[in-house]
């Protein structure tokens, strides 16, 4: 076993020991050892239906961001998360995120499911009746203004089988490999741990010398350095926004 390998086993090893399990009205509440954006662990249900089985967040995801003051009220928010979604195979009927499993796919189902419940709340983080841009647009106009030639929203399935959502890949040039790059809005431990077995998984199926990049919102909080350092130390470039024209070049070419 290689040490990616092992790093990505010993990753699904804590996720199953740090899942819990419990009945409540006929349904199975899971509770992961992801953190949403209040430092509550996430939770998802599931029950028995048409043959196999129904996921869902019980739609406190949306319900979370309507109370927070974001509400998604114009089409370029609706067609963002929409997009996210169907990335993941997940849909959205009456605010609940879901998507129906079977026996033999219901690991990667909850899997997706819990993928799109992360990257939901992490787009729409510190919302308010007053944020007119997302972080994901931020970046998409600063690339567009740069020059750079990428292709949004894209879907790797990884070596384990699991499908990984990145928000932008530049092809390879004559003198720069593949760029996988994420955006993230809320560049804490939980999210950083996240991308990290996302880019783990993923570089095993792509070109050798692909490389990956995580743009990260900073203009109104401070990085903490343990976020960077363990992106550095799996060979992810950390790229602070106030800091991204540092970048430009090397994505641009």
């Amino acid at each position: 076993m290689t040490e990616v390998e092992a790093l990505v086993e010993g990753y699904w090893r804590w996720l199953k020991d740090k899942t819990a399990i419990s009945r409540i009205n006929g349904w199975a509440e899971i509770t992961t050892p992801y953190l949403d954006r209040h430092n509550d662990y996430i939770q998802v249900y599931a029950r028995a239906h048409n043959g196999g089985y129904y996921l869902t967040d019980a739609g406190e995801t949306l319900l979370d961001l309507a109370h927070s003051g974001f509400l998604l009220d114009s089409p370029k928010r609706k067609d963002i998360l929409k997009s996210v979604l169907n990335g993941f195979g997940i849909e959205e009927h009456r605010q609940e995120l879901c998507v129906h499993a079977t026996t033999d796919n219901f690991a990667l189902r909850k899997h997706n499911l819990i993928q799109a419940i992360l990257s939901v709340h992490d787009m729409f983080y510190l919302a308010s009746p007053t944020v007119e841009a997302l972080f994901f647009e931020d970046v998409e106009s600063w690339l567009d203004l740069s020059e750079i030639r990428y292709i949004p929203r894209v879907k790797f399935t990884g070596k384990t089988g699991y499908d990984h959502m990145f928000d932008f890949v530049i092809p390879k040039s004559r003198i720069q490999p593949e760029r996988i790059l994420r955006a993230i809005n809320n560049p804490n431990r939980n999210y950083a741990q996240n991308l990290i077995m996302a880019w783990l998984d993923t570089r095993e199926v792509r070109p050798e010398n692909s490389v990956s990049y995580a743009f990260l919102n900073d203009n109104e909080r401070t990085i903490s350095s343990t976020v960077t350092e363990a992106l550095r130390n799996y060979e992810i470039r950390p790229v602070p926004w106030s800091r991204r024209d540092e970048a430009r070049k090397e994505l641009a070419d």
